[in-house]
Parts: C-alpha cells; sequence; structure tokens
C-alpha cells in the first residue's frame, strides 16, 4: 500500500513538472498589408522588399506592383507596425497600414 502511494505521489508531481517549467517562445506571427502608392515601375518592389526584410523580426515579404502594396509577416515581439513603415520610407517610399 506504501508503495502504490508513493508512486502515486512521484506521478503526481512528474505531471505537475512541465507546467512550473518556464518555456521561451516567440511571438506570434502577425502579417500586415502596407499601401506603398509612390511605386512608380517594375522594379520599386524589388527595393521595398529588400528594405523590409532588413528589419529585424521581419520573417516574410511580398510586396506588388499591380496593387501598390507589400505584405509583411513579422514577429511582434522584436518590430512593430512603425518600424515596418519607416523602413519604406527610408528607402524612399512611404506607406500607411491597409484598411480592410
Amino acid at each position: 500500500m506504501i508503495r502504490a502511494l508513493m508512486f502515486s505521489l512521484v506521478l503526481g508531481i512528474a505531471t505537475l513538472l512541465p507546467l512550473s517549467i518556464p518555456t521561451a517562445t516567440a511571438g506570434e506571427p502577425q502579417t500586415v498589408t502596407l499601401d506603398v502608392p509612390g511605386m512608380t515601375c517594375k522594379f520599386c518592389p524589388i527595393t521595398i522588399r529588400k528594405a523590409l526584410s532588413k528589419v529585424p523580426g521581419v520573417i516574410e515579404v511580398k510586396s506588388d506592383y499591380e496593387s501598390k502594396t507589400a505584405t509583411v509577416t513579422f514577429d511582434p515581439e522584436k518590430t512593430g507596425l512603425s518600424d515596418l513603415t519607416e523602413a519604406t520610407a527610408n528607402a524612399g517610399y512611404p506607406s500607411t497600414v491597409k484598411t480592410k
């Protein structure tokens, strides 16, 4: 009987341990679309992609000349919307967050 109680106690403690150990997790990636009205040629999206890709925390960038937009997936714990719009502005293409 004592063995069964000890086993139950050890098993109960073992199941609680993973809950008490802190884990480091990255922020949930977010995706935003930026309006970039200053795109005037087919090479503009390349410049915008390069500028946004250099921002720490940016995971993926897609820019489109036809719609004059850039879609950015990023880690919100490492960067924010102001950093993204600042990057495009510094590259010569001011942008704003697109509202749906």
